[in-house]
């Protein structure tokens, strides 16, 4: 358990001071305690879906020896990326408590409005405007959706439900008479098609982990400075050292295939970004304070609904990404852009990877770990020759699985008075 702040007597306090507060640290088997203290009251973490991952691999390894070769873990990178990415504002909208019904076809539609705008002759612009338009189109839906949600009070489960039928409607006017176009920009393509060198690999892998590095150091200083305890220094340092260890040994298994994909390292520059949203900014701790209660917070003096309709925001526009992801994997966009599974599997990324539908609790790397399960057992089930139909059924049962476990857990927390 966390060491109490101790006021003691500092004899190089100022003349006149009583004392000055000297904040003592956790020692790691504190840290250890508190944390066993917290599993038997329902803290589970990341534990389910670290272990579910691990049973996973060794599942679908046992059928099929080619479940964890290089190539098919750079397979499972792409294929994970536009649901990490629609899952990562996902999360931010289950945070609130609320839902976003509409992300897969506005996935569909910042994917179409991007190839269209990209198309050879009289509407060709430039990428990078393309991809901009494409984004802010995804914004502007989300903003739109979150006003007539926080203003109108329309429940987000019917606003978004009409933004998917809606949406669809969309995509099938931007298409059109085409019925599938090709994406022919090779930087668009390239997203999720090339990789990095392996020198540059190497870079991105060492420079991801002074940046995690320096992430920790500052939440220390920020932490002392404002007189609260810190966890252990040698759990931070276990910390740095997984993650160099993992981010090491990605490196050698892409290098040993066709190296690590641009989509991955787009995906967890994102995930780090993100993370620095909600960990160390006012927002992020807004969103947190309304997603646990919107009255309480409303009385602190946090303006709610900007809030609401700036999450939708970022919901709506990390869709579209997704969908200009998606279309890159592709190669092209169709009438189909954004239906299919694409909404489904988002959505239960989020909660499987331990975002919470009760609001108030969950992380953004949720949507990452969330992704990686339900990739592998798409790509597991495929290699094993499995009918969709079948797929669809694990992964529905996989994520009853996971909300069972956030219940359980919640009912175990209250009980325990840490909800």
């Amino acid at each position: 358990m966390s060491t109490p702040p101790q006021i003691v007597d500092d004899p190089e306090a100022p003349s006149g001071a009583i004392g000055a507060p000297t904040v003592e640290n956790e020692t790691l088997s504190d840290y250890v305690r508190g944390r066993i203290v917290g599993l038997r009251a329902g803290e589970l973490g990341n534990i389910p879906i670290i272990v579910g991952i691990i049973l996973i691999a060794v599942y679908f390894q046992s059928r099929n020896s080619n479940f964890l070769t290089a190539g098919n873990f750079v397979n499972l990178i792409v294929q994970m990326a536009p649901i990490a990415v629609i899952g990562m504002g996902i999360v931010f909208v289950l945070l609130l408590g609320e839902i976003d019904l509409s992300v897969g076809f506005v996935s569909g539609v910042g994917g179409a409005i991007c190839a269209v705008l990209l198309l050879p002759g009289g509407t060709s612009v430039p990428t990078s405007v393309a991809i901009v338009v494409a984004l802010g189109a995804g914004l502007g839906i989300g903003l739109v959706q979150g006003t007539l949600f926080a203003k109108v009070g329309i429940p987000s489960f019917v606003v978004t439900l009409a933004g998917l039928l809606a949406w669809n409607g969309v995509v099938l006017l931007i298409v059109g008479s085409r019925g599938t176009i090709v994406v022919q920009d090779s930087f668009v393509n390239g997203i999720a098609n090339n990789s990095l060198s392996d020198i540059a690999a190497w870079v991105v892998v060492e420079g991801s982990v002074v940046l995690y590095a320096g992430i920790q150091y500052a939440a220390v200083r920020s932490r002392k400075k404002a007189g609260l305890p810190n966890v252990p220094t040698s759990l931070i340092l276990i910390r740095i050292a997984v993650f160099a260890i993992l981010g090491a040994v990605v490196v050698i298994v892409c290098n040993s295939s066709r190296g690590l994909p641009y989509v991955g390292v787009l995906m967890i520059a994102l995930m780090l970004f993100w993370t620095f949203i909600t960990d160390r900014t006012t927002f992020g701790r807004h969103v947190y304070a309304v997603g646990g209660s919107a009255e309480a917070a409303r009385r602190a003096g946090i303006r709610v609904d900007l809030v609401r309709i700036m999450v939708f925001g970022i919901s709506g526009m990390m869709a579209a990404l997704g969908g200009i992801i998606l279309a890159s994997r592709l190669s092209s966009v169709d009438t189909n852009a954004g239906g299919g599974s694409i909404l489904l599997y988002s959505i239960a990324a989020a909660v499987i990877g331990g975002t919470s539908l009760f609001g108030g609790r969950g992380t953004i790397r949720s949507a990452i770990l969330g992704a990686i399960v339900i990739a592998s057992i798409d790509n597991g089930l495929g290699l094993l020759n499995v009918s969709a139909g079948t797929k669809f059924i694990v992964t529905g049962l996989v994520l009853l699985a996971a909300v069972t476990v956030d219940s359980l857990s919640r009912r175990g927390r209250e009980s325990a008075g840490r909800a």
